[in-house]
């Protein structure tokens, strides 16, 4: 389901970063790192009208089908005009609803409802969107792990220290098939739904391609290896100046502290020059929210859904929250 002109390539990489660098977006999903690894998943495209650049995907957290929505348009100035915002935003709910579609405005950052509010007065709805809200975290802590709040971390991660001998090393694409083969097995251990599974297996789809072209498309990555097997991964890119997210980490459950070990080597050597961390958004999912709580971000990214209140009605139940 791709309503606008253009799909997510790596030819375009210039023009989109041109976009995505020119204002602080703050949340992750505004990184062409994130855009180009779940380009196929999400459906993500994109199409200048007007003055803003477009970008419309598929979410898959909370809808019971697959519908479209626009990210808040982008400038390539820094600058937003409430007129000419308007008529980007006008323009691109029209290629929506020509197509069947209720026009919602997803992953909205909370520093710019005040621009849409002025393109549009009085005439939008915004709701907090908390499953997608972004975590982030100071480097410092995260490579330190000091005080009380890490204390059970740094535990986990001197476990790990002692009682393994373990080898971080960059992950480069020459690595791909080796990353693949632990991402296999590391999927082959989990018991999900045919949904559940059907997307992981797209998702297997997506790392492989990622893997293959993490220089190319700009990514920050690492690997521990174990006994000279990739055993944990890390993946993330730059999200402005200050900023690293991490996109993807998993590490093999069977060593105590691998979690606390990838996140930590990673920062150490690959973020350890920018100020924060963001490790995205908790899906709504209950254990993966306490486990991104437990690490203590220093703020959340807030995100909204913004929709018009003339179509609130159109709404689907639970799919403005």
């Amino acid at each position: 389901m791709y309503l606008l002109k253009n799909e997510i390539r790596l030819e375009d990489r210039a023009i989109l970063e041109e976009y995505l660098n020119a204002f602080e977006y703050r949340g992750s999903s505004f990184t062409l790192t994130s855009l180009y690894m779940w380009r196929n998943i999400n459906h993500f495209c994109w199409e200048i009208i007007g003055d803003y650049l477009c970008l419309s995907g598929i979410s898959h957290l909370e809808l019971d089908k697959e519908e479209p929505f626009l990210f808040p348009p982008l400038t390539r100035t820094g600058a937003y005009d409430p007129e000419k915002l308007a008529e980007t935003i006008l323009a691109a709910k029209k290629i929506f609803e020509d197509a069947g579609h209720v026009f919602t405005i997803r992953l909205l950052p909370f520093n710019m409802i005040d621009m849409i509010e002025a393109a549009f007065p009085k005439q939008i709805q915004f709701t907090a969107d908390r499953p997608n809200y972004d975590y982030v975290y100071s480097t410092k802590d995260l490579i330190e792990l000091a005080g009380r709040n890490y204390h059970a971390k740094k535990n986990h991660l001197n476990y790990f220290k002692n009682n393994y001998e373990y080898e971080y090393v960059p992950l480069t694409s020459d690595m791909a098939d080796e990353a693949m083969d632990f991402i296999r097995e590391f999927n082959a251990r989990k018991h999900l739904s045919d949904y559940e599974m059907g997307l992981l297996r797209m998702e297997e789809k997506a790392m492989d391609d990622v893997l293959r072209n993490l220089e190319k498309v700009g990514y920050l990555a690492g690997a521990i290896r174990i006994g000279g097997r990739i055993e944990a991964i890390s993946i993330g890119g730059y999200l402005g100046r200050k900023t690293v997210t991490v996109h993807v980490e998993k590490a093999n459950i069977e060593y105590r502290g691998l979690y606390q070990a990838i996140n930590n080597e990673f920062c150490r050597h690959v973020a350890s020059h920018v100020k924060c961390i963001n490790r995205e958004e908790d899906m709504g999912i209950s254990g993966l929210r306490k486990a991104k709580l437990s690490y203590h971000p220093i703020k959340l990214v807030e995100n909204y859904i913004a929709v018009f209140k003339a179509d609130m009605h159109r709404i689907p139940p639970g799919a403005e929250s």
